[in-house]
């Protein structure tokens, strides 16, 4: 943690559905989702918050918001995709800096209280700025198409994994 930052991980749903949908709906956000439809209102944040906590039901693990100094910041964590723990990260641009922090924890996460072997994240080919993850440890597996759009997929392998790459004390 630094100092001065409190991160704190919960639940989508104790976070409100008005919240969800002015972040799902900033443009710098979306210009990184290629998934996102045309229109996210209140209606389409309780359907996507219920098929977050889904993945919790299903998967034993799940997206979480994250709260930033007491403050909705986004949300993150892992989510089945194409039969991976995936990594995702989706931030409101004013902290879009605490990114590599905040993916730390969700290592530590993954590795340590999950016990995954494994894990990987997806990156739209508009994130032009990767060296966080090779920094973070992830190594490019190469392109991979959902529904239509083009993602380059990293992967993060427990065994990889240096301690001190993960140490809060590091970030």
């Amino acid at each position: 943690m630094i100092i001065g930052m409190v991160i704190e991980f919960v639940r989508l749903n104790l976070i409100s559905c008005a919240d969800i949908v002015r972040l799902h709906n900033d443009q710098q956000v979306l210009r990184h989702l290629p998934l996102a439809g045309e229109k996210f209102d209140i209606a389409t944040s309780r359907k996507w918050i219920e098929s977050k906590e889904q993945q919790w039901r299903e998967h034993g693990i799940g997206p979480l918001a994250i709260q930033i100094d007491g403050q909705f910041a986004g949300w993150g964590g892992f989510q089945m995709e194409l039969g991976n723990a995936d990594l995702a990260l989706v931030l409101f641009p004013v902290y879009w800096g605490k990114g590599v922090v905040i993916c730390r924890m969700f290592i530590r996460k993954a590795f340590e209280e999950y016990n995954l072997e494994s894990i990987t994240a997806l990156l739209p080919v508009s994130r032009t700025k990767t060296k966080g993850m090779q920094r973070l440890g992830f190594k490019p597996e190469g392109a991979v198409d959902i529904e239509g759009h083009q993602f380059i997929r990293y992967r993060l392998l427990k065994k990889d994994t240096r301690p001190h790459a993960i140490d809060e004390g590091d970030m």
